[in-house]
């Protein structure tokens, strides 16, 4: 009785021993690059970029578009069935000034709406708000 008590308590230790190991061996593991966070940066500008207003770094997924990023970490309005941004965190473009928010990805000047451009990770999103002519 005594050898198969000692048997079994020793299979115990090594069983606890192993799954301690296991767990340092998986944890000292890199990261793939699914688990790494995938970015874009936001800048938000005024003045043709002259006024430097904010710039986030931002989490996204696979079909993140412009829009989703600005709806999840900016307080916005839009217009014309959600494509266009209108009033970024309460600053507002109108007629009588000629202002509006102006928007480009990676330094081209977007020619789709916001919900129709989706992004990739490292993009950069550029918001203006300016005058037109």
């Amino acid at each position: 009785m005594k050898k198969l008590f000692l048997v079994f308590t020793t299979m115990m230790m090594l069983v606890g021993c192993g799954t301690a190991e296991t767990t340092k061996n998986t944890s000292d593991q890199p990261k793939s690059e699914e688990s790494k966070k995938q970015q874009v940066t936001v800048h938000i500008t005024k003045d043709n970029g002259n006024e430097k207003v904010t710039e986030k770094k931002v989490d996204i997924t696979e079909e993140t578009t412009v829009m989703d990023v600005m709806k999840n970490n900016f307080e916005i309005k839009t217009q014309y069935d959600d494509s266009f941004i209108s009033s970024i965190d309460g600053v507002a473009g109108n007629e009588q000034d000629k202002t509006s928010w102006f928007f480009s990805v990676n330094g081209e000047e977007a020619m789709k709406g916001a919900k129709d451009i989706t992004l990739k990770p490292g993009d950069s999103v550029e918001f203006d708000f300016h005058k037109y002519e």
